[in-house]
């Protein structure tokens, strides 16, 4: 039953970013789901029109121990696996190629939190960039880790002239923060044309925090 419903909330998940317009041209994305300590789900090679039944389930150490996956994804298990274990609490990871948020990537410039749905969505602070690294290798997978050490507040990070990725407790508030941050890009870029983003002021995300608990109360 567990399996099943993280499978039908990764799906969800995928839909939700199609919909919100924040995949690339390609819709390339890689997308998964922690199901205990040991394993998790992870989209085959391909996210558009996913279906439950698409998912494997592959474990920390590697080993796929159920369904099938293109060689595209094999090479990013190594990469979930070290959010895994380094972040016992994340519960989901996506991985995409949201065009604004990879032109930071790509300029190798983190993104400021000057949004508040970021502030809202888990990152009231800046993204980090991660340095280059091919696609799935050791070099790459170190450079994330370093930074998760680096940086233990953060669910976000930008891979160095390649994309985005970013964690959180379940599927559902990891695809709302990839959505806050693509549109944090989006507006980074377009506000640079009139003078440039400016900060939040001093106490910002507590304004934000006590906001959202006297709704919740």
């Amino acid at each position: 039953m567990a399996t099943t419903q993280a499978a039908n909330d990764l799906v969800a998940a995928a839909e939700a970013l199609f919909t919100a317009g924040v995949m690339s041209h390609s819709g390339h994305a890689n997308l998964s789901a922690r199901l205990d300590a040991e394993s998790f789900l992870l989209t085959p090679g391909f996210v558009r029109g996913l279906r439950p039944g698409d998912l494997a389930v592959v474990s920390l150490d590697g080993r796929l121990l159920d369904g099938e996956l293109r060689s595209v994804s094999t090479e990013i298990i190594a990469m979930h696996s070290a959010v895994y274990r380094a972040r016992p609490h994340v519960g989901a990871i996506i991985h995409t190629h949201s065009p604004s948020a990879t032109a930071f990537a790509v300029a190798h410039r983190p993104l400021p939190c000057r949004t508040e749905p970021m502030l809202r969505f888990g990152q009231p602070e800046e993204v980090p960039v991660v340095p280059w690294g091919p696609r799935g290798s050791d070099a790459s997978v170190r450079g994330i880790v370093d930074i998760l050490e680096q940086r233990p507040t953060t669910s976000a990070a930008l891979l160095a002239n390649h994309g985005l990725l970013v964690f959180g407790p379940d599927s559902t508030a990891t695809a709302h923060l990839v959505v806050a941050i693509e549109e944090s890009a989006e507006a980074e870029i377009a506000a640079a044309a009139i003078g440039g983003a400016v900060d939040f002021p001093e106490g910002a995300l507590a304004a934000v925090r006590a906001s959202i608990a006297r709704v919740a109360s």
